[in-house]
């Protein structure tokens, strides 16, 4: 089988594509999946460019999308697959549900252990769930940390309900995610870009305000004048030591702000003076559990709210996928298909 590998210590040029031997008959407990899609995160680019570095010959991508081929013994119960169904695989393979037991990424498939840039992989049958229906093997690929973090920061996290206002930042998975989300849920959407013309397609997403951060570079009290002074009650934070002042200036008092990236750096001077002021509830996530996946498929199938890819790469054109994510052209997701 065709399989990805990473070279120590790590970049672009160090991916290595060739020929494995496929994996033999799933064991007790186990199923074989013929991995058709993965999909690109900052997580994954951390990996694969050595900023977040791993084992010498790893298997990189967190996300994995494709078909059951093979189902071992003692497969069975509620969430039980037969050969031929279509699966999406978790980022933590260990967290079923309940709170979150993990805090590091040693059990994350493409960075603690082997991930999906392969063409077949055994696995426990619970690192995986059903994919949505209709969906193509991409756009189920997007669902394993992208709409996963978004879903848990709205709605496992922020138990968002109708009416409730909802700030975006940026055009990445995540943020886009949200976005669609938050319509689907009756929510109002300020959401935020340097690009105009990204802004329009925000605009054709049902953002119902957008601003443009270069041009107003205190689009905190801008979201505050768009929601009447009141600020917004989520604010889906992805940029980081650079962005959260801003958004604890947009926040409502008692609103809460989900940190899930940090696009612009690891530390950073956080206006805690401020934050607590505001009494928000600033809190950090990592994607989300097994259970939360599976509920969050559910809704997915029933308002039929469909994934926004960029554009897709062949497997062997990984490295250039990657590309593609440092120039910040992509517009939603980018996806590997193979």
């Amino acid at each position: 089988m065709k399989v990805v590998t990473l070279k120590a210590p790590g970049g672009l040029d160090h991916l290595e594509v060739h020929e494995q031997p496929a994996p033999g008959e799933p064991g007790p407990g186990e199923i074989r999946v013929r991995i058709h899609a993965s999909s690109l995160n900052y997580h994954d680019y951390g990996v694969v460019s050595g900023a977040m570095p791993t084992e010498d010959g790893r298997i990189p991508m967190s996300d994995g999308a494709g078909v059951v081929e093979a189902v071992g013994e003692g497969v069975e119960g509620v969430e039980a697959f037969a050969v031929g169904d279509r699966v999406v695989s978790g980022f933590f393979p260990t967290w079923q549900t309940g709170p979150a037991p993990v805090g590091d990424f040693t059990t994350v498939p493409g960075d603690g252990v082997d991930g999906y840039a392969r063409e077949q992989v055994v696995r426990p049958a619970g690192w995986f769930t059903h994919a949505p229906a209709g969906y193509s093997h991409a756009e189920a690929a997007t669902l394993t940390t992208a709409g996963l973090t978004a879903w848990r920061a709205l709605v496992v996290d922020g138990h968002i309900k109708p009416g409730d206002s909802v700030l975006v930042l940026g055009t990445g998975g995540v943020s886009i995610f949200a976005l669609q989300f938050a319509k689907q849920l009756g929510a109002t959407v300020i959401a935020t870009s340097s690009s105009d013309e990204k802004i329009a397609r925000l605009q054709e997403l049902g953002a119902d305000h957008t601003i443009n951060y270069k041009t107003e570079p205190e689009w905190g009290k801008r979201v505050k004048e768009l929601t009447g002074g009141r600020g917004v009650d989520h604010v889906i934070e992805v940029g980081g030591p650079g962005t959260l002042p801003q958004s604890i200036e947009a926040v409502r008092i008692g609103g809460h702000i989900a940190l899930i990236g940090v696009l612009t750096g690891r530390g950073g001077e956080v206006p805690t003076a401020k934050l607590m002021a505001k009494q928000a509830t600033l809190k950090g996530l990592i994607v989300g559990s097994h259970r939360d996946q599976v509920e969050m498929i559910r809704a997915i199938e029933a308002c039929g709210l469909r994934p926004v890819i960029d554009r897709s790469f062949a497997l062997d054109e990984i490295a250039d996928a990657f590309r593609h994510q440092e120039s910040q052209k992509h517009f939603g997701k980018i996806c590997l298909e193979y």
